[in-house]
């Protein structure tokens, strides 16, 4: 690649997109979006891989104070630019853009003055780095660009001339926060369980090396794998004895993460409305689990029952993906039949996850593509099948994602319609990028997974509806048990009662899910159920004003259009462009 087209895709010129990629309004608004895209970039360039930029290739992040204060410093003075000129600004869709961005770094200048000023730090070594080498070696990476792993695993073992270890360079990060008074050390749950699976993220970087075959690694990893060894054993002797034993945040760092992941309402007023949702959705899955039981002649129809009948029917090996894709088919030919959304000409991408990819993100999930620069990248639905363990014992086995009435939910959520669709196509459509990158939180993407299993439900058959409800039972759970256990209204065995007894997860999937509330993750869990009642009521909001003139294919189509707006954002792009267009 050359050095112009290195530096022209550095500062976000996308490679792919539909007709809307021409319009002004996308072009204005991305030229804002890269006064601010290109100075994360350099300060973060495995960000910078990861969305399709070989120019960041070979670089990897510092993680020093001075590096955070001059990124902090150039940022500002972006946004300071980016007000001056808002006023001269008339495209409202570029208004809405800029304060898109605005809003999102304001959320991440107080989250990051929280955390210099209250916390010390647990930075993973073994996670950050399998990452880093992992947006490289993969196979829709062109293989031109994987050798530069190479380089970067030298520059992460202190190997390259001008580089110390990045473990050394974290632990003068680490140090420096320990030194100031007051400061609050990470849970005690969350050290010592990323310390027990980080074997895992060492196991995987050499298998990624060896996947690929490449060359000449080996001395650099067995370098690196002895410095992250050392790492681990420092954090042990210098941050798990002064960890909390508390899992709970803050009051403040919760409030950030709830604003983070999208939500604008109190956790309490969720939990509340999560527990009412709860006992509706109990009752919606009973008749279904009477008509399940009285089909397969099962003893009892008590949903608890009936869905670990259906559990017991695994499917296993190889089998699992074909089962899946077959599944895929069948749904993808019930949308074109009901006229749910219109789906692209190509095919969707499902497999199973590495161990170290599921240590990394332990639930079904759909890993989207590159934004930036896309060069037919798409988004991939990555299924795990266990969850490492922290202790060196056997593997927690899932049971809940490998039998046939679940596969309808899971499909429609991460692959079609849900997020491999709302994903792949901002990439096609041309979507801007402020849209795209900025908007992206939990509530915005995680609202159309939910709400995609809510369109398909009524064309599956009885089994799957029930699972369908299964898991939007789980959702509402998620809604009340985060809140709560953060809030100190619930404990960890409570909300293993709730997972495992209530909505029958499996104890993996259950263990995922608390750790989740706990320490991976606290207030993401609430998005999807927050996110769905949104997304839900401008639903029924858009079928009062058209009456007989809602068509549930251009509302779908319009909603994936607009990329990730808010739901504040996408009402009133409802309101103001679909609804009138209709008319």
């Amino acid at each position: 690649m050359s050095q112009q087209a290195g530096s022209q895709q550095a500062t976000g010129q996308q490679a792919s997109g539909g007709e809307h990629a021409e319009k002004a309004w996308v072009k204005q608004s991305n030229d804002f979006t890269n006064m601010l895209l290109k100075i994360q970039l350099e300060h973060s360039p495995e960000g910078g891989s990861a969305q399709g930029v070989a120019a960041f290739d070979e670089r990897i992040s510092d993680p020093s104070r001075a590096d955070e204060v001059a990124a902090r410093r150039e940022l500002e003075a972006a946004l300071a630019k980016l007000k001056a000129a808002r006023p001269t600004v008339a495209d409202k869709n570029v208004q809405q853009d800029i304060a898109i961005l605005q809003k999102n770094f304001n959320l991440q200048f107080r989250t990051e003055d929280f955390e210099l000023a209250h916390e010390v730090p647990f930075a993973n070594a073994s996670a950050q780095i399998f990452q880093g080498l992992r947006v490289l070696l993969d196979d829709q990476v062109a293989a031109s660009r994987r050798s530069a792993a190479l380089v970067r695993l030298k520059k992460y073992a202190g190997l390259e001339a001008g580089y110390k270890p990045f473990t050394e360079r974290l632990k003068q990060r680490e140090l420096e926060q320990i030194a100031k008074p007051g400061v609050i050390f990470p849970s005690k749950q969350e050290v010592e369980t990323e310390l027990g699976r980080n074997s895992t993220y060492v196991e995987g970087i050499a298998s990624l090396f060896k996947k690929y075959s490449l060359t000449g690694w080996e001395p650099a990893y067995d370098g690196l794998k002895v410095q992250l060894a050392e790492y681990d054993a420092w954090v042990r002797a210098n941050i798990l004895p002064k960890a909390r034993t508390d899992f709970r945040l803050p009051p403040e760092k919760y409030a950030l993460a709830f604003e983070g992941y999208g939500i604008d309402i109190p956790p309490a007023q969720i939990a509340k409305m999560a527990h009412a949702a709860f006992k509706q959705y109990q009752g919606e899955m009973a008749p279904l689990a009477a008509q399940v039981a009285k089909a397969n002649s099962y003893a009892s129809s008590d949903y608890r029952s009936v869905i670990a009948e259906l559990k017991k029917k695994q499917i296993t090996g190889e089998a699992i993906l074909p089962f899946y894709e077959n599944r895929l088919h069948e749904i993808e030919k019930i949308i074109a039949a009901q006229n749910l959304v219109t789906l692209p000409n190509r095919p969707a991408i499902i497999r199973l996850a590495t161990p170290a990819e599921t240590a990394q993100q332990p639930a079904p999930h759909m890993t989207p593509p590159p934004f930036l620069h896309n060069t037919g990248q798409r988004g991939e639905f990555v299924l795990p099948l266990n969850i490492p363990s922290a202790t060196g014992g056997a593997e927690d086995k899932y049971d809940d994602f490998t039998f046939d009435a679940v596969a309808w939910t899971l499909n429609a959520h991460e692959a079609r319609p849900g997020h491999e669709l709302q994903f792949d196509s901002m990439v096609e459509h041309g979507v801007s990028l402020a849209r795209a990158l900025y908007a992206f939180n939990s509530t915005n993407a995680e609202g159309w997974g939910l709400y995609s299993e809510y369109i398909m439900q009524p064309y599956e058959p009885a089994e799957g509806q029930l699972l369908t409800l299964q898991l939007r039972l789980l959702r509402a759970a998620r809604a009340f048990l985060d809140p709560e256990l953060q809030g100190g209204a619930a404990t960890e065995a409570q909300a293993y009662a709730v997972l495992e007894k209530d909505v029958l997860l499996s104890h993996a999937f259950a263990k995922e899910e608390v750790e989740r509330f706990t320490f991976r993750s606290p207030g993401q869990a609430n998005s999807y159920f927050y996110g769905y009642t949104r997304l839900l009521s401008l639903r029924k909001e858009t079928e009062a004003a058209l009456g007989k003139k809602f068509d549930q294919k251009k509302f779908h189509d319009f909603i994936l259009g607009q990329g990730l707006l808010p739901p504040d954002l996408m009402r009133t792009a409802v309101l103001e462009e679909f609804i009138p267009s209709q008319r």
